[in-house]
């Protein structure tokens, strides 16, 4: 039977669980995720545990948080006064704003802290610093 190389595209379900169990992601009640392995559509190192595996394998794959979302970084965080803020515009702990930087590039960033005097906005991805574990199966393979 076909093993996945590069340049296949395969279908895979997945759950992705972090090291406390909590799901992240799953595919269990969607179509398979559908991807070409060696065009950076997904993590590099889980491509590399995807290739040679058969349709119907089913894998526990690590993904170390270096080689999924990265580390979080304290250049990420930002503290602005709250009067940099609209005063009627709703700034709540848990809630997501979108902010422009000189001008052009657009970040969300979610709000971590707020008092009176300040913000703490976070713009981290929500799985950096997080190792990742893909409970896997290889669905399908299209030749390249």
């Amino acid at each position: 039977m076909r093993t996945a190389q590069s340049g296949d595209t395969v279908f895979i379900h997945y759950i992705g669980t972090l090291d406390n169990g909590r799901i992240f992601e799953s595919t269990t009640d969607e179509a398979p995720l559908r991807f070409t392995i060696g065009k950076n559509e997904i993590f590099p190192a889980l491509e590399r545990e995807i290739i040679g595996m058969r349709p119907g394998e089913a894998r526990n794959i690590l993904v170390a948080a270096a080689d999924a979302y990265g580390p979080r970084r304290a250049e990420n965080m930002l503290t602005l006064g709250r009067d940099s803020f609209p005063a009627d515009r709703l700034i709540s702990v848990g809630r997501k704003l979108r902010l422009e930087f000189n001008g052009r590039a657009e970040r969300v960033m979610l709000v971590v802290e707020v008092t009176d005097a300040h913000v703490v906005l976070d713009g981290n991805h929500p799985l950096a610093g997080c190792d990742l574990t893909f409970a896997l199966r290889l669905d399908g393979i299209e030749n390249a």
